[in-house]
């Protein structure tokens, strides 16, 4: 069975559904340490980031994770640590 990772493209479609995008940032290495508040996401955003990313991977998120996780590498390696526990 192949892996599923989870990237920054992931990522970026999930954010713009929970709650839109600024199209200035394009995706990249560069936003990957990036702090979520400096690219216009506030907590309520990641926390409908975060059940979005739940429901359509079927993992569970602890709540801690989306406050520690504070840039996008972050959130998609924890994403893809819970991933990886599912195998």
């Amino acid at each position: 069975m192949a892996e599923q990772a989870f990237t920054l493209d992931d990522l970026r479609l999930i954010l713009i559904e929970a709650a839109g995008a600024d199209d200035s940032y394009q995706v990249g290495g560069d936003i990957l340490d990036t702090d979520f508040e400096q690219l216009g996401y506030e907590s309520l955003a990641l926390l409908e980031t975060g059940g979005r990313i739940e429901r359509e991977y079927h993992i569970s998120l602890d709540e801690e994770i989306l406050s520690i996780a504070n840039t996008p590498r972050m959130l998609i390696d924890a994403v893809n640590n819970s991933l990886a526990a599912l195998i």
